[in-house]
């Protein structure tokens, strides 16, 4: 039933009013499409039950060997496995010297973590406004937040678009700024010739259990320099001079010292084991999303309640997110009505992001309020993400398109 009713609606004329699943009518799918599922293969199920019955489930051989990996697909000298991105931005933060009367400017239209991290430092985020078209940090706007007490700037590629770099390191080395990539989304992306992640002085990626590359939980934090490198090992497991590894491995038991009141942020073997195989693959997935991207663009073209991903020359987007902004006051009703009756068709959606300086903590901390970052709002107020994912079918992919379609059709007014 629902295959035909797919069909049915990518036919219908532009003005033909279906019955929406939120008013009683049949839903496109049967099963739900759950938002952001990943793609696990019989590698990566493989390789963890090895890790099992190997007796080593910590910080290990597993670990350093996606490291390894890692850092020479970013084509960074160094990169440390860690239990998240954010933990990979506090590190690089804290590995900076960033505390107490530094200011850290970054986007508004972003994940808590990017902004929260600077929160734990005892430092203070500094929102800069976003590029109206693509939804990335401005530069220009970056210019202007710039004060004395800034000491570093984390650009956030958001969607998997790379931010334009060379005009914010230009900024920062004209005022002796740090540049810590927020990459969470952008693990494929390249900005011009250059690859993401081996731009900024430091840049942390996450493998959350909806990014292109999965560990369940997990991140990276990668660099090119020793020093910088050295203090994130150390304090990325309780400020030991030695990890668990090096300690107990063959090699024999070392002694260790504490060289500073460090945290337990290291990524595990069982989150490496899946690391492993889904780096090896992240090229071809990439093929698989840019396909799925394709068909997404053509069959919303010609939709006016919405507003496709723009195109940019010079990037390599890394496909994350697939985000239309909706626009609601030619549709006649809110962004979240749509979403409540895109969800009763059976398709799984999220919202990347609600613009920070809205929510209740930033506005009450720093007295940020709505009209002070008017395109971040523009976005934060439009934007809706479909599943976007190599685990999709063709099917699967129908069936969004189908449900975007029917419901735009069926809630105009």
């Amino acid at each position: 039933m629902a295959q035909n009713l797919r069909r049915e609606i990518m036919r219908m004329p532009g003005k033909s009013k279906p019955k929406l699943a939120i008013n009683g009518g049949s839903p496109i799918r049967d099963k739900f499409l759950v938002f952001g599922s990943p793609l696990i293969g019989e590698e990566e199920i493989r390789e963890v039950e090895d890790t099992l019955r190997s007796g080593w489930l910590g910080t290990g051989p597993r670990t350093q060997r996606f490291e390894k990996d890692f850092r020479k697909y970013i084509g960074a000298k160094y990169a440390l496995g860690l239990n998240s991105c954010t933990a990979g931005l506090f590190l690089a933060l804290d590995a900076l010297g960033v505390g107490p009367g530094d200011e850290v400017i970054t986007t508004p239209l972003t994940f808590a973590a990017t902004a929260n991290v600077i929160v734990h430092t005892g430092a203070t985020p500094v929102f800069a406004d976003v590029d109206k078209r693509t939804g990335n940090i401005s530069p220009a706007q970056i210019k202007k937040k710039i004060t004395k007490n800034t000491k570093a700037v984390i650009p956030v590629h958001l969607c998997g678009r790379p931010c334009d770099m060379d005009p914010i390191m230009d900024l920062a080395h004209k005022h002796g700024l740090y540049v810590v990539e927020d990459a969470a989304h952008a693990i494929e992306a390249r900005y011009k010739d250059k690859k993401i992640g081996a731009i900024g002085h430091i840049s942390a990626f996450s493998f959350y259990a909806t990014k292109n590359l999965v560990t369940g939980e997990g991140g990276m934090v990668c660099t090119n320099n020793p020093k910088w490198d050295n203090i994130m090992r150390v304090r990325s497991l309780h400020g030991l001079s030695k990890s668990a590894w090096s300690r107990y491995s063959e090699k024999g038991f070392k002694f260790y010292d504490t060289e500073c009141p460090g945290y337990k942020y290291n990524m595990t073997d069982m989150q490496a084991a899946l690391g492993i195989h889904q780096l090896r693959r992240i090229e071809d997935n990439l093929v698989i999303r840019n396909a799925h991207w394709a068909r997404y663009d053509k069959a919303f073209k010609d939709n006016e309640f919405l507003i496709r991903p723009c195109v940019q020359k010079n990037i390599r987007h890394a496909r994350h997110l697939y985000t239309p902004l909706l626009d609601a006051d030619k549709l006649g009703v809110p962004r979240d009505e749509f979403l409540a009756a895109l969800q009763k068709e059976n398709i799984g959606a999220g919202i990347h992001f609600i613009a920070l300086h809205l929510h209740s903590y930033y506005k009450k901390r720093f007295g940020y309020r709505r009209g002070d970052f008017p395109n971040a709002e523009y976005i934060s107020d439009r934007t809706f993400s479909i599943p976007f994912s190599a685990r999709l079918s063709a099917a699967d992919v129908d069936d969004v398109i189908g449900a975007v379609n029917k419901v735009t059709r069926g809630l105009a007014r």
